[in-house]
């Protein structure tokens, strides 16, 4: 990453790295309908993703890399659970009862509930009493309420899809649609965990590349021990389906593996609500694939839902960076004043 700078190098790659999220959300999607337990996927997806990284980080960082020491490896088996194992369990597991589109739709209120941990853990503050403040507060709240329309209301299908077998779990009833809600929104919450941890694990261990690997070592023995609830049968590992063995590739390269780097060292360039402001790329990119390529219905509750979200969204993110100019003003003043008073000192 250290070959790419500049103002618009963190903006650019967290576009593309939502773009791919999209892509594979939408393959996941489609495996996951014909039957493959979720968490053997994300175990390959994991390993992959560790084979793939580790060389990479062994030549790229070995001049520049700090001591693993057992408080760090403490802390990246704890963002392996929060961040990989724990996320994937439970977003997986929604994603099969709901849709590509409704999962993406999902990643929208990131933002708002990674603010609302950072403001409980002390990572940020709030100041409601200014226009910006409130601004924060009211796009935070509008995104959560797109969740709960999401979660409640499925709506009548806008789409004439002829792949019905596809989206069995789907027409099973909203019974299965709020509870795949419920189980997404665990997923994200949990993700949004991670950036927390991962912006603390940035400073004492500022290698994403070997930091990865770590992550991906623990995370791939935690899902193999969660795949277990499930199953235990040792032919449900051997994948025959060449879409899921591209998706599992696909996944573990590019989303697990490259994205978690990029993700890494934007938090580390412009911090965990910036970088999750950019997630409704990943529900365009998956609504394209979903409905074009994959051919699945899109119901009007999460087209309503994902505007309601996308627009909360917007809000918080405009609200933000006056928050943040408004900070850069305040504290201009403060340093002149400190520089004339050493300034007058000296004379």
């Amino acid at each position: 990453m250290g070959c790419i700078d500049g103002k618009w190098a963190p903006v650019i790659i967290i576009i593309v790295i939502t773009m791919i999220n999209g892509l594979v959300n939408a393959l996941t999607k489609k495996v996951l309908d014909g039957g493959i337990n979720h968490m053997i996927i994300a175990t390959y997806r994991l390993g992959i993703s560790t084979i793939f990284l580790l060389p990479i980080a062994y030549f790229w960082e070995r001049k520049t890399r700090p001591k693993l020491t057992t408080s760090v490896l403490c802390q990246l088996f704890v963002c392996g659970l929060f961040g990989a194992s724990l996320m994937q369990y439970f977003y997986l597991l929604g994603l099969s009862y709901t849709s590509a589109t409704l999962g993406s739709a999902f990643w929208g209120t990131l933002p708002a509930i990674t603010f609302i941990l950072a403001l409980i853990f002390g990572f940020e503050k709030l100041n409601i009493k200014t226009k910006a403040g409130y601004g924060v507060l009211l796009g935070a709240t509008i995104s959560l309420a797109g969740a709960l329309i999401l979660t409640l209301y499925q709506g009548i299908p806008l789409s004439n899809s002829h792949e019905h077998a596809t989206i069995s779990h789907i027409q099973k009833g909203h019974e299965n649609w709020i509870k795949g809600c419920f189980l997404l929104s665990l997923g994200v919450i949990f993700f949004s965990s991670w950036m927390l941890m991962q912006a603390k694990v940035n400073v004492s261990y500022p290698c994403p590349y070997s930091g990865t690997v770590v992550l991906s070592v623990f995370g791939t023995f935690q899902c193999a021990l969660l795949s277990l609830i499930k199953t235990r049968h040792l032919e449900d590992w051997i994948l025959r389906d060449r879409l899921t063995i591209i998706t599992v590739i696909i996944a573990g390269v590019g989303a697990q593996g490259m994205c978690t780097v990029g993700i890494s060292w934007c938090i580390k360039q412009r911090g965990p609500v910036f970088t999750s402001a950019f997630s409704p790329v990943t529900l365009i990119s998956a609504t394209v694939f979903d409905f074009l390529i994959l051919h699945h219905i899109i119901y009007l509750g999460s087209v309503i839902g994902s505007l309601v979200v996308v627009i909360g969204l917007y809000i918080f993110l405009w609200s933000k960076s006056k928050q943040i100019d408004i900070c850069k003003i305040i504290k201009v003043p403060t340093s002149t004043v400190k520089e004339g008073e050493a300034e007058a000192m000296r004379l």
